[in-house]
């Protein structure tokens, strides 16, 4: 594995060198860029209209009730009242935690017909400029892929940029799930690209999905692609602060404990998204496993026992990756701690001599994605580490038990 020089002299030049991002970024960005995210509208209203509503005589319960209260809730009611429910309320159930897996999916259906009708509209609007025409059709379309039939998406929010996640195998009857986190610049248009498709939350989960499927076909797996949360646009002060991260980990907390079943989990973190999982580690169930980072520009914290989880943390960078030549140091609220691939930190550092650049550790035939999924079908003792001495499998068995490390 790579040394990296830890002398006083570059401590301090690392520390003037963030000063100096920190300086550039408020002088283009400014301090707006730290404003509070948008009110999402029409979830809002939707989920109103939920707590004003009722069924067969019967108030309907507080959305944001426990997962395990909203399931016993949908446990009472018919197939029929079930859909009545999505029809009339389809984002509400379609973002409900608790509310049954295939509900969600076809709640999400209605929503998405609903949001691509709105953008159908927009695209012949005269009061638009051939600009935002232009980008209604453009989401017209990505909403029409999102509602084809056999996707199965599990949130949608159409407001603003966008949020939604999309499962890959049945997230019901698996017996270890994987979460795809994405970093910056994620959003409804970028949740899938046709150019460099491996880069984007669609292909880094089918990727994933696939490669874990490759490597034991006989065990039942899902995989997240998660663009849930609200990404920070590009390298600026959202990225350069744990703001978007903040609320990421929120809503990964309450993905990860209204999740069916007690398959284990495993977290997958690339870049920013690593971040949000630091952020999040130490509020996460015990049933997750494991938290995988790539690319990542720290965790906020300046160990992995300071992340406060029982989760096995891993850890890669490929050599061409430029995240490596950012500094890795927190300084008033700027920059997020410490480089998960070094010693100090105490990962469990993978190797990803395949990869290319920052967005390519979920491309086939990497290094990195076979790491990836040997960790999410539970094969620890397969992964390939990043020194020749096994060092990332010290004191693991293939069948590891979750909450160990």
């Amino acid at each position: 594995m790579t040394s990296f020089d830890t002398s006083p002299q570059l401590n301090v030049w690392r520390m003037l060198l963030a000063l100096a991002v920190v300086f550039v970024m408020l002088a283009t960005t400014g301090w707006t860029a730290l404003r509070s995210d948008r009110p999402v509208t029409a979830l809002q209203a939707s989920l109103s209209a939920w707590e004003d509503g009722s069924i067969a005589g019967h108030r309907l319960p507080d959305p944001d009730a426990s997962p395990t209260r909203i399931a016993r809730f949908f446990a009472t009611l018919t197939d029929r009242q079930q859909a009545t429910l999505a029809a009339r309320y389809p984002l509400a159930v379609g973002n409900m935690n608790g509310a049954p897996v295939e509900l969600r999916y076809r709640a999400n259906r209605v929503a998405l017909g609903k949001a691509r009708r709105v953008e159908l509209a927009r695209m012949h609007d005269s009061r638009l400029n051939p600009a935002g025409q232009q980008q209604a059709g453009r989401r017209m379309h990505r909403l029409e892929s999102l509602a084809e039939p056999g996707r199965h998406i599990l949130a949608f929010d159409p407001e603003g940029s966008g949020r939604v996640a999309e499962v890959f195998g049945d997230l019901t009857e698996a017996e270890r799930i994987s979460v795809v986190v994405p970093g910056v610049d994620t959003d409804l248009l970028t949740f899938q690209r046709t150019y460099r498709y491996h880069s984007a939350p669609v292909g880094m989960a089918r990727s994933l999905y696939d490669a874990e499927r490759r490597a034991r076909p006989g065990l039942r797996t899902a995989v997240i692609a998660w663009a849930d949360y609200t990404a920070p646009s590009g390298i600026g002060m959202d990225a350069a602060t744990a703001l978007r991260a903040e609320g990421g980990a929120v809503r990964l907390n309450a993905l990860v404990r209204a999740l069916p079943g007690k398959a284990p989990v495993s977290l997958f973190c690339h870049s920013y998204g690593s971040v949000v999982c630091g952020v999040a580690a130490h509020t996460l169930p015990a049933r997750v496993a494991d938290i995988a980072v790539a690319g990542s520009p720290g965790m906020r914290a300046e160990k992995a026992s300071g992340l406060g989880t029982s989760a096995r943390v891993w850890a890669m960078r490929d050599a061409d990756d430029w995240i490596g030549d950012v500094p890795h140091l927190e300084l008033g609220g700027f920059g997020h701690g410490a480089d998960p691939v070094t010693a100090e930190f105490g990962a469990r550092v993978l190797s990803a001599r395949d990869a290319e650049g920052h967005a390519g550790y979920f491309v086939p035939g990497t290094d990195s994605l076979q790491n990836f999924a040997e960790i999410g079908t539970g094969a620890y003792r397969s992964v390939d580490c990043a020194d020749d001495l096994g060092t990332c499998r010290a004191g693991l068995s293939a069948t590891t038990p979750v909450g160990r490390a």
